[in-house]
């Protein structure tokens, strides 16, 4: 078991289980945690709008731009509007003074060498970060 303590003074612990995810347990009351993005009606709507569509990856990207010249996005905002969330899912853990931790983040600055963020669960006492290897040699 690894402990943090953050600006706060809040404890937060880390305990590797058997499965080599880490078990992050500790005071959640004031948290932010963010939701990946959901780009599937947007990029349905997108593709029946236009003759020759980008591919999705790119369509991800170029939904997002903004151009601060004439004050517009790339593709207008009607597709950026479609945008949801994938509420079921967690892609980032933010309690108030610390630590931020979000889902491809390595965790050796928590003493877990060569552990990547996969995803998280919400358990009764914080968060089980679902890990993976980074590929490197350990």
């Amino acid at each position: 078991m690894r402990t943090y303590k953050n600006r706060y003074n809040d404890t937060y612990t880390f305990t590797e289980d058997e499965n080599h995810d880490i078990l992050w347990e500790g005071e959640f009351k004031y948290c932010r945690f963010g939701m990946p993005n959901d780009y599937t009606r947007a990029y349905n709507a997108y593709i029946n709008d236009v003759a020759s569509p980008m591919v999705f990856e790119e369509f991800k990207k170029v939904v997002h731009e903004y151009d601060s010249d004439i004050k517009e996005y790339r593709l207008g905002y009607t597709y950026l509007s479609m945008v949801d969330s994938l509420v079921n899912e967690i892609d980032m853990v933010d309690p108030s003074g610390g630590p931020y931790i979000s889902r491809g983040m390595a965790l050796d600055n928590f003493g877990f060498k060569n552990y990547v963020v996969k995803d998280f669960k919400r358990i009764d006492t914080g968060y089980k970060i679902i890990t993976e290897k980074d590929g490197t040699d350990t």
